[in-house]
């Protein structure tokens, strides 16, 4: 039976989340952040397909100072819906982001923690506290200028921008990814700070599903109770992103956790929303489904039956009621009928074998795991998946990294047998695995230079 998680309530802006406000609905803008005609414009279209909070990367001062006209402008236009600041690298910068607007979002793997170079860094149990002391002193001040504007905070953990610092004394690890989170969110309750919002995201959605639980469980055990985002990063784009997404983010919203979602894709993020409402609209009845499945097991089979009036309700829909079972591994095969006319066999298996794959249990295709961009991404994105994907489609098991920029790039490599990263306008570095394998190449040939370093690699 369905019963939604209690979480207390964070207010941003005009809005609250969490406590018995609705599932907020969110996307992120792609284009840069000093433009502010085209943000207002990206802005208002998100809005206009439901979303009820916007963000924007705010990579520098400069960046975060422009938030303040973007909101000028899209309240002067009739827009008041609630806008975010994405913060990496630069701690300054969420000071400055938070006079502007209404949240900011802050990563602890970078906020004070030097770039993730997968180094092992040893600590003694001082120089670990010392550690600790160095984020508190940061943060404090940064949250007494929140709480005097009025300004609510995402504690935004990223399973590929986890910390060296983390990493060498946790491991690559949910308790890690925990950890990471549960520091910064210590010093918040000390000071009594809570409009704040908390997120753990990963591509890997098995990752992304056993942590946040085992933070749902770490807050229980700590007296906290704070509203929590859910996302799959990187998800991709297209039939695989959103089938990769309801898989993780429906696990979770079945068992009745979360309070804002997110459906990353790497398509404009107008397209986001729509598929996000669907996620919410349908806890109910993918809950419902999701005890039917768990009572068909048999063989280690799940046999699942669904309806719904379009292909992509019932792709979403199917995945969001098996994703659970098939992340705990209560079962490992997957059938799927349905009555709905507009489906023949082969389409359902298809869509056995996408869950499946996004479930990381049998992998039939290339895997692709790519950022749905934004205004760091100093080259076009869809373009260039679409170039990648295209030359790599055969590669079956393949799992390909498409990132934006190095935020989450090098992290997420580990993830992915190969990766193409952002580096630079008009510059691409290459990865294997996690390691760079070839730094600035000019972006005209990087597509080629990706591809002839795979097929020579694997032997082609």
């Amino acid at each position: 039976m369905y019963k939604r998680r209690q979480s207390s309530e964070a207010r941003v802006g005009s809005i609250g989340i969490g406590g018995q406000n609705p599932i907020r609905i969110q996307s992120m803008g792609t284009v840069d952040t000093n433009n502010t005609e085209g943000c207002v414009a990206q802005a208002k279209r998100i809005i206009d397909a439901g979303g009820e909070l916007v963000r924007f990367t705010t990579q520098g001062t400069r960046e975060a100072e422009n938030m303040k006209n973007i909101s000028a402008q899209l309240k002067a236009d009739g827009y008041n819906t609630p806008l975010v600041a994405d913060v990496h690298f630069t701690a300054h910068t969420a000071d400055v982001a938070a006079l502007y607007c209404e949240k900011v979002r802050i990563n602890p793997g970078n906020y004070v923690d030097p770039g993730r170079t997968f180094k092992h860094l040893e600590y003694t149990d001082e120089e670990y506290a010392a550690e600790l002391q160095k984020i508190e002193k940061q943060l404090v001040p940064f949250l007494n200028i929140c709480k005097e504007h009025h300004t609510a905070v995402r504690i935004g953990v990223n399973h590929g921008s986890l910390s060296d610092r983390i990493m060498s004394r946790y491991g690559d690890t949910p308790a890690g990814i925990v950890e990471s989170c549960m520091e910064f969110l210590r010093i918040f309750k000390r000071e009594n700070f809570n409009d704040v919002v908390i997120s753990i995201k990963a591509s890997n959605t098995v990752v992304m599903v056993t942590t946040m639980r085992l933070l749902v469980q770490t807050m229980e055990q700590e007296d906290m109770h704070y509203p929590l985002h859910l996302g799959v990063t990187e998800a991709g784009e297209g039939e695989d992103g959103r089938i990769k997404s309801a898989v993780g983010i429906g696990a979770l919203l079945t068992e009745g956790i979360g309070d804002t979602i997110r459906v990353s894709l790497s398509e404009e993020p107008e397209c986001e929303i729509p598929v996000a409402r669907k996620l919410v609209d349908m806890i109910p009845e993918c809950s419902a489904l999701r005890e039917q499945a768990e009572a068909s097991i048999k063989d280690d089979t799940i046999t699942l039956d669904v309806d719904a009036p379009d292909w992509e309700t019932l792709q979403l829909k199917a995945a969001m009621a098996v994703g659970a079972l098939l992340i705990d591994r209560k079962a490992t095969k997957l059938v799927i009928t349905s009555p709905a006319s507009y489906v023949n066999s082969d389409s359902l298996v298809s869509l056995a074998d996408a869950i499946l794959q996004a479930a990381r249990i049998k992998f039939t295709k290339t895997e692709y795991i790519s950022c749905p961009g934004c205004g760091r991404t100093l080259y076009n994105l869809q373009e260039t998946i679409a170039k990648i994907k295209a030359a790599t489609k055969d590669m079956v098991g393949l799992k390909i990294g498409i990132m934006g920029c190095i935020v989450n790039g090098p992290g997420e490599m580990a993830d992915a047998d190969y990766g193409y990263v952002g580096a630079g306008r008009g510059k691409i570095s290459l990865y294997k695995a996690k390691e760079c394998i070839e730094k600035n190449i000019p972006e005209e040939e990087a597509v080629e230079r990706l591809i002839e370093f795979i097929r020579k690699d694997r032997g082609e």
